[in-house]
């Protein structure tokens, strides 16, 4: 099974994420081989973190309780939220198997939420929005997927990872997405976002 995690970090813990990072990273060296995509979130300038995404391929439930409240720095207090939802690799690939990294772009988060109006209540669907997606950034779609609820059953959103040039680019993308345009987003985050992992020496 497959789960999206985004924990959004407290206000002026930076030099604590720093400080907790080799436990972090140690804990994550525990899925490695499971790691679809995995990076944190930043201020626009690139200077900060402020959150940290990961999605990951587990058993169940329990170990996705395990991956998100046992992880370092949600034990040492980073965190103020931690989103956890079951997802689906539409892309079938991790983040390491994106062949792009064009010069000059910049790379986003988009966690888009979803509002009571159900898919079914719309004439658009999942796959829909997944050609779009295809056909607006090819080339920059790292990874894409619905958020799901617990047992897998309920759209609730989608989550996708884009290279793009800039914002105005991925606010746009989002404006344009058949969900959004069929009211099916009670709102849409847009966030900074870098390839995560253990920094090479």
């Amino acid at each position: 099974m497959e789960y999206f995690f985004y924990c959004r970090d407290k206000q002026g813990v930076g030099d604590l994420r720093w400080e907790m990072a080799e436990e972090h990273w140690a804990f994550m060296d525990r899925y490695a081989e499971k790691m679809i995509a995995r990076g944190p979130t930043l201020t626009p300038d690139g200077e900060q973190a402020t959150g940290s995404m990961h999605i990951v391929d587990l058993p169940d439930a329990d170990a996705a309780y395990e991956f998100a409240f046992q992880e370092p720095y949600y034990l040492a207090g980073v965190f103020d939220e931690v989103l956890v939802r079951r997802w689906n690799n539409t892309l079938g690939r991790t983040m390491w198997e994106f062949a792009g990294g064009t010069a000059g772009h910049r790379r986003f988060l988009i966690l888009a939420h979803g509002g009571p109006t159900r898919i079914a209540d719309r004439d658009v669907t999942v796959e829909e929005n997944r050609r779009y997606l295809a056909d607006a950034c090819s080339e920059g779609l790292i990874a894409h997927g619905p958020l799901l609820s617990e047992d897998g059953a309920d759209w609730v959103g989608t989550a996708s990872l884009v290279e793009l040039p800039d914002r105005d680019a991925a606010e746009t993308l989002v404006r344009q997405d058949p969900f959004a345009r069929a009211g099916l987003y009670e709102r849409v985050e847009v966030h900074d976002w870098r390839f995560g992992g253990r920094p090479a020496e």
